[in-house]
């Protein structure tokens, strides 16, 4: 029976068969990232390390540019766990998010695989463009984070006293949360392009409109940028801001070609 002839329920089959396949390699994935505890939290716990590859940057353009403020400096994070249950909850959770963005470009796949039938081919094409865009600054968002804006904002909240006499101490549950939920922000954020892109083709945004709110697309950007990193140095402010910015106006680029193929 062709992909034509096939009746509701043949569908309903192949997306069960779809949605099964893709719980079975996230599930398969999370398993695997839970029996390797190690190499799972070696990795998620590498910024608060001294020697962190941000930190030792940041050591090396102190010096060349003589400015000791831009040292991160020594400091410690110590994590403890205040709950019976705290770690393994932790440890599962974290082995499951792990476990979908790994699997995620299996899933993502299944699922276009299972829609591509009912695309015309002008739909496919522009369909595989979106995807694979979408993928790739999702993941830029993560890595930006996991590499900038966490390490910085880990180092702010790890040093910020407001007393001396305060002894400064994380649970592992508030590490890990914080890392997670800074993680799909930054991710989130990076998918302006194509949420701009999606809306300009529904003819809901323009890049005419984009344009005229520019500051106040500025202003937004800084004030979200200000929230995630909690930090009071403009140089931390600016490693977040300047690509959200640049990512705006590349959104601004895109809406007019989609305006110009429109005419």
């Amino acid at each position: 029976m062709s992909e034509g002839e096939l009746t509701f329920w043949d569908h309903l089959d192949e997306l069960r068969k779809v949605i099964f396949r893709s719980l079975a390699a996230a599930c398969l994935l999370s398993v695997v990232a839970f029996i390797f505890p190690e190499t799972l939290f070696s990795v998620l716990l590498a910024p608060r390390e001294p020697d962190f590859v941000l930190y030792r940057m940041l050591e090396r353009v102190a010096d060349g540019l003589s400015t000791p403020s831009l040292k991160p400096g020594d400091f410690e994070v110590a994590l403890v766990s205040t709950q019976l249950t705290a770690q393994f909850v932790t440890h599962v959770s974290t082995a499951f998010y792990a476990g979908v963005v790994l699997a995620s470009p299996y899933i993502v796949f299944q699922l276009f695989h299972f829609v591509s039938p009912a695309l015309r081919e002008n739909e496919r094409r522009y369909s595989t463009r979106v995807i694979v865009s979408s993928f790739l600054l999702f993941f830029t968002g993560l890595l930006l984070n996991y590499f900038v804006i966490f390490p910085l904002s880990l180092r702010f909240l790890a040093t910020y006293k407001v007393v001396e006499d305060v002894q400064l101490l994380f649970t592992f549950s508030s590490y890990m949360g914080t890392l997670v939920t800074l993680s799909l922000m930054m991710g989130l954020l990076f998918e302006i392009p194509v949420v701009s892109w999606l809306l300009a083709r529904l003819g809901i945004l323009s890049a005419g409109y984009m344009t005229r709110y520019r500051r106040h697309a500025v202003v937004a950007i800084v004030v979200v940028s200000a929230i995630i990193t909690p930090t009071t140095d403009l140089f931390s402010l600016a490693l977040v801001s300047l690509p959200v910015y640049g990512l705006y106006e590349v959104s601004i680029g895109i809406v007019k070609r989609v305006e110009k193929r429109r005419k």
